[in-house]
């Protein structure tokens, strides 16, 4: 027994010797097949210099990405979200504990950081009150009425993945905010949770496309038909990349995308930079009206603010038209804005961010008297209660946030947004990863996450003493300036006079 015992022994030891020296045969091979390949291309010098080694320093800088994130980084240092910030929407969205010990770890510091005014008696909890409701549209046959502080901006079937879109839906539903289509047409996955939806016009018109680039009548009714869908947004321009189109990588036009979006499969989905529709402020007026006429629902716009002529010449058109022409809502998109893929010089450089346009928007309407009736929808990383307070007080009836919703879903900025290979399967098609993502666990969080953000905010509203967050103004907030101490922003933006541009236009 213990010869058979000890040959068995032998025998196992010679398999695994046998198998280590091929293992390192082809680990050799491997080698000089590597070696043969980087010293013969003419691509990368550093791989034609330091063969075979030098492929270890392409896979550290893809790597820094992640190590940065969970060893490197501080709290407050990252970019584009800090992991502060993250950290309170994921808390945010599983509800659960969202309070720090011991102290701040922000800077107070640095210029452009926000403080609010607390008032020496704040609002009781008992005195408070919900949001209040505002209605969009009140010269349209279905105006829309909402009181929601916090919406899902646009993001499209194909930027993000099925559960993605299936989460999102059902946790609008159940929190009582809109969803944005994104331009990426109206899917099935829009409207399994039956919220309410805003549909989004991009500049190819994708779901509302008559195949030659122009609008279809015929199916902008079938979209509007949908009782779900409650506005429609002309999207001029966004913030990752004003003066371009969508961008959706062809990895990500599966089938049911293609069709959709009436494009061909595995085609990169390109958008025009412009409608071709749209030229100046007459031709946009007659776009608004013409969506609104065919669908009988509220129709603004979404754009990038570079200046505010432009707005000027359609606010002074809209008063000659009569104030029913006016656009019903404004989305204002700032240059910090995200996307699932852009050039960088836009994403870098374009537009104006959104703490210096949304006060300028706000006083041209103000000075035309078109305040009241055109609403504004503030956009661009306002992903926890501060920002959204701050966009009140500036004079926002509304804030819309992509990213932060991203972050609810899970999403751990991986930056893999435009490759397929988000490891969340937020923004991915490849089933295998879109295995991790539970549409019905997800949806909780999303709506967990408007929640609290709508109490947190209600919570700074109520320090600065009024009652609800509609109410803070621009004296409840103060920005640190160059000089180290800070302004109150009404010093900063001084709010302007209804009606005010227009007498001083027929003055001159």
């Amino acid at each position: 027994m213990e010869t058979i015992s000890s040959s068995w022994v032998y025998t196992i030891l010679n398999f695994f010797a046998a198998l280590l020296v091929v293992l390192l045969g082809l680990m050799i091979i491997l080698v000089i097949v590597l070696y043969i390949l980087d010293v013969t291309q003419t691509r990368q010098a550093v791989r034609r210099n330091y063969p075979v080694i030098g492929r270890f320093r392409y896979m550290f800088e893809h790597m820094g990405e992640f190590f940065r994130q969970y060893f490197f980084a501080m709290d407050r240092e990252e970019l584009p979200f800090n992991r502060s910030e993250r950290s309170w929407v994921y808390r945010a969205a599983k509800d659960i504990d969202r309070t720090l010990a011991f102290g701040s770890t922000r800077d107070l510091r640095p210029a452009g950081s926000i403080y609010f005014v607390n008032c020496a008696y704040p609002t009781r909890g008992e005195d408070a009150v919900a949001p209040s409701p505002i209605t969009i549209g009140p010269y349209c046959n279905q105006p829309y009425t909402t009181a929601s502080l916090l919406n899902i901006s646009g993001m499209s079937y194909g930027a993000l993945s099925k559960p993605a879109v299936q989460a999102l839906s059902r946790g609008a539903a159940k929190s009582g905010c809109w969803l944005n289509t994104g331009e990426g047409g109206l899917s099935p996955y829009h409207l399994v949770g039956g919220c309410d939806i805003v549909f989004q016009i991009g500049t190819a018109k994708f779901g509302v496309c008559d195949g030659k680039g122009n609008l279809s009548e015929e199916r902008l009714r079938e979209v509007a038909a949908h009782p779900e869908v409650k506005m429609f947004e002309i999207k001029l321009s966004q913030g990752a990349k004003p003066g371009k189109g969508g961008i959706l990588p062809g990895a990500k036009v599966t089938e049911e995308i293609a069709t959709i979006r009436t494009i061909e499969v595995g085609e990169d989905a390109i958008s025009p930079n412009r409608h071709s529709e749209i030229v100046d402020a007459e031709s946009l007026l007659n776009m608004i009206a013409k969506v609104r006429d065919i669908t009988g629902k509220p129709v603004g716009f979404k754009s990038v603010i570079g200046d505010t002529d432009w707005l000027e010449d359609l606010f002074r058109l809209v008063l000659e038209r009569g104030i029913e022409s006016a656009p019903d809502f404004i989305t204002i998109d700032g240059a910090e804005g995200g996307s699932g893929a852009a050039p960088k010089p836009l994403l870098d450089f374009m537009g104006l961010p959104i703490n210096e346009s949304l006060p300028e928007v706000i006083d041209v309407l103000r000075g035309y008297g078109l305040r009241d009736r055109i609403k504004v929808i503030a956009s661009g990383k306002m992903i926890i209660p501060s920002g959204v307070a701050w966009a009140l007080c500036a004079g926002a009836d509304f804030v819309a946030s992509a990213r932060g919703f991203m972050f609810s879903l899970g999403c751990i900025q991986a930056m893999q947004c435009n490759k397929n290979t988000c490891p969340t399967g937020v923004t991915t098609h490849d089933p295998k990863l879109q295995r991790g993502l539970n549409p019905a666990l997800k949806s909780e969080r999303v709506a967990n996450y408007i929640f609290n953000m709508t109490y947190d905010v209600g919570m700074i509203a109520h320090s600065c003493g009024v009652l609800e967050p509609r109410q803070l103004k621009r004296t409840h907030a103060r920005i640190v300036t160059t000089s180290g101490r800070s302004k109150t922003l009404e010093s900063l933006h001084p709010s302007v006079a209804s009606g005010s541009l227009c007498s001083a236009e027929d003055e001159q």
